[in-house]
Order: structure tokens, then sequence, then C-alpha cells
């Protein structure tokens, strides 16, 4: 019996190995069927190892075949198989067994079954705790995380400074200033000081106080770091932007050069957010020529961005420059250029660069045909607007927003299809806003039409009867009619 039990053991232990090193899903679960049909009992270390396994699959994604849709059906069927056979075996009451499934449910996010089996667990590591925590924070449930948080806290339980971190992030994605400086005080009661301890949970810190609006508060903590990271310098950099304080933002950038840290996608992109928000044409530039030298064109959202930056101050040619040398242009970059070119009085290259898009295969969305509308707009061009317009429900099924009629009305009203632009706000799904309304009485004074004026300056005034701009329109159009009585 002794040698018996000695090879099953040994038998077990060699499947345990297999699982560990399973390559996907599938790899896992022949190893684990094989485990069972040669007869080998799984033991407390195989579903821990199992469950670790098909967590960490799912986190860094499935070659092949397990792709796509496929992917998620075989992960499903893999951790239910799983689940039902811990279950079965005896070892669900396993604290690492529990802790492991709590775990691999969260790594799918399906917080409802991890949270019935924490729920169901008669013993919990700071592991378990740490697993749901993050599980309901990863499912954007942040106030179920820092409540169940407080609940460890107060019972007494156990906690790390990966638990402390999981809760901040769900802190700031809730706005939940109150429980973050709760969570806070807490450490420091406990005689932990997040800065002086680990770079990480300091900057879990900063981030939350940053995103719940404690921007002074974020700033003292910063501060206080005697250790900073890229993900603490750009946390910090993303902080001013958002408050906008974009000189602080200028600051972070030189203390990271002074500190030998080498900018990253994030850092770029703060950088050159803060340069268009200042209208700091001259540092730009040469944030520009600096990104040249180190990072080349690989980056597309970072150039995209720049190239944002010098449409933003009326330098078309700089903006299409940069377009061109993209190694690969994604719909934002097309999007950022078309919309570039149609606010700076270049609508017909706009169009054309609209069109060049779709030849290349790239599906335009809602934003891209704002820009070639826009585009239409300035340049005058009815006929392709109208095209344009068409074509988005009837060949790509995007139906139109108010920015979308909003362009039409105007482009209609400024070309004198004054009937046209009328019957488009009668029939719109959309409610109408005041800039449309002003749209049509600007058209109506271009072209002289009184009457249409007067019918619409009335729905204007039981709208919104503080809109002044209507009364100004109203008596230029008469005025107009008096000194020449053929146009009205």
């Amino acid at each position: 019996m002794a040698a018996r039990a000695a090879a099953a053991a040994g038998d077990a232990y060699h499947y345990n190995n297999r699982l560990r090193a399973a390559a996907d899903h599938r790899d896992l679960l022949l190893a684990f069927r094989a485990m069972l049909r040669a007869g080998v009992a799984a033991d407390h270390f195989t579903f821990p190892f199992a469950l670790k396994a098909l967590a960490q699959a799912r986190r860094h994604g499935s070659p092949p075949p397990c792709a796509g849709a496929a992917s998620a059906t075989v992960t499903a069927t893999t951790l239910g198989c799983l689940h039902a056979h811990l279950a079965k075996s005896g070892h669900g009451a396993d604290v690492y067994a529990a802790s492991a499934l709590v775990h691999a449910y969260a790594s799918r996010a399906d917080a409802a079954s991890a949270r019935k089996v924490f729920d169901a667990a008669r013993h919990r590591s700071v592991v378990t705790w740490t697993a749901m925590i993050a599980g309901h924070a990863a499912a954007g449930e942040a106030r179920e995380a820092v409540a169940l948080f407080r609940e460890a806290v107060e019972g007494g339980e156990e906690v790390n400074a990966v638990t402390v971190e999981q809760v901040m992030g769900a802190c700031a994605r809730c706005g939940d200033l109150e429980s973050g400086r709760w969570v806070h005080a807490t450490l420091r009661r406990w005689g932990v000081e997040p800065v002086l301890v680990d770079v990480a949970l300091a900057t879990s810190v900063l981030d939350m106080y940053a995103s719940c609006g404690g921007l002074d508060a974020a700033l003292e903590v910063f501060d206080k770091m005697p250790r900073r990271n890229e993900v603490s310098w750009n946390a910090m950099a993303e902080v001013c932007n958002r408050h906008g304080r974009h000189d602080k933002v200028l600051e972070v950038f030189a203390g990271m050069h002074s500190d030998g840290i080498k900018p990253d996608k994030v850092t770029w992109l703060s950088i050159l957010r803060a340069c268009t928000s200042k209208g700091a044409t001259g540092l730009g530039q040469g944030v520009h020529a600096y990104m040249e030298k180190t990072v080349g064109h690989q980056h597309v959202a970072v150039y995209t961005s720049l190239m944002d930056m010098y449409s933003k101050i009326g330098n078309a040619r700089s903006a299409l420059q940069i377009f061109q040398c993209l190694e690969r242009k994604d719909l934002m970059a097309w999007t950022s250029m078309i919309i570039g070119l149609a606010k700076h009085g270049h609508g017909k290259e706009a169009v054309q660069l609209f069109n060049k898009m779709q030849y290349g295969g790239v599906v335009p969305d809602h934003v891209a045909f704002v820009g070639v509308l826009t585009a239409c707009n300035h340049a005058g061009m009815v006929d392709e607007a109208r095209k344009y317009f068409d074509s988005m429900l009837n060949h790509y099924g995007i139906r139109p927003t108010i920015k979308h009629y909003g362009c039409m009305i105007d482009l209609f009203s400024r070309a004198g299809h004054l009937a046209e632009a009328e019957g488009m706000m009668q029939l719109m799904p959309v409610q109408l806003s005041v800039t449309m309304w002003g749209s049509m009485m600007n058209g109506c004074k271009i072209h002289g039409r009184a009457d249409i004026a007067e019918r619409i300056g009335r729905q204007v005034t039981e709208l919104n009867p503080q809109f002044g701009a209507t009364y100004v329109i109203m008596s230029n159009i008469y005025a107009e009619a008096l000194w020449n009585p053929e146009r009205s």
C-alpha cells in the first residue's frame, strides 16, 4: 500500500509539472484529462497549478488555434471543468485552491462567479482577498472593491501592498476621494507610509488623489517620493494635464531628464498635449526635433498628437509632412489630418484625403465623417456633402449625430439651400440645438430671406427667449430689406 501511494504521488507530481508548463488552454486541458484517464488523483497542488496557468494564459493571450471568440469559449469550458473537478475532489476547502479559483474567474472579468467562490470559501488568505478586490476592480465594480477592502480591514484580515494598489485603483476609477483618504490614513495608522515603502504603491496613491480631484495631495505625495520610476513620472504629468497645469508638465519632463529616465509613449503624449494647450510652438518644435533623434516614426499615436499640435497652431504644412512620413497610418491619424486640413481652410485637400483613406481600405468612423463634412462645409461642396452624409448610414451603418446634422445645416444655410436646411431640421431624429437655429438665421441674413427668418426667429424665441442674437439678426435682415427691397 505504501509503495502504491508513493507511486501515485510520483505520478501526481509528474502531471502537476505538465499542468504548470502548459503553453495554452488546450495543452492544459489535455494534460488534465490525461491525468484523470491515467487514474491519477489530483492533489492539493494540482488545482492551484492548473488554475494559475489558465489565468496566465488568459492574461497574456492565447496563440492560435485558441483565438478570438473561440478562445473565450475554451477558457470558460476549461475553467468550468476545473471548478467542477475541484468541487468533487474534496480539495475545494483548500485556501490555495480557492484563491486560485477566485483569481482565475477574476482574470476573465467574471466577478460574479469569483464572488460566489469567495463567499463560499471557508478559509481566506491575503491572496484570496486581493484576488477578489482585483476582480471587482477589473469588472468596473469599483465601489464593491472598496467596500470589500473596508470589510477586510475592519475584520482584522491581512492585506499587503498589492491589495492596497488594487483598492487605490478602484477609488481612482469611481472618484471616491473619501475612501481613498481613508485607505491612506489606515496605512499611516499601521505605521506604513506608502511614499517610503514602495514606488508602485506610492504611485497608486498619487494616481488616486489626482483622479479624485486632489491635485495638491498628489503633488505632495510626488514631492515626498525618494525614488520615482517612469510610471510615477508619467502619472504626475497626466495629473497636471488633467488639471490644466501644463507648465508643471514641462517641469516634469525636465525632471525626468535630470533623473536619467527616458520618456516613453505616455510621456510624449503628455508633453505634446501640454505644448498644444499652452500654444508653446517653439517648445513643441523642440520636442519634435528630439523625438526625431530618439524614437523615429514608430509610435503612430505620438506622431498623431504631434500632427494635432501643428494643426491647432495653423501649420498644416508641417502636420501633412509628419502624416506622410508615418510608417503606418491608423484611423486616428487619417482623421486627425482630415480635421486639421478642414479647420484651416484646406477643405478640398481634406476631402481628397478622406477619399484616399477609403480607397486604402481604412473604414471611417463617425469622427472621420464629422471631419469630411466640416471640410465640405468650409469649401462649399454641397453635392459632395450630401453624398458622404447619405453613405454614413446606407453604406457604413453609422447613425448621424447632432454634429453631422449641424455640419449639413450650416452648409445648406451658407450655400442658400434654406428650404433643404429647414426640411432636415424638421425631420431630424435628434434634438435641435441653438447653433443650428443660428446657422439658419445667418443663412437668411446672407441671402436676404426675411420670410424664412421670421418663421425661424419665432421658433428660436419660443425655445430660448434669452438667445439675443435672434433679435440682432432679424434687425439686420429688416434693415437690409428696407435698403434693398428686391432681395426680400
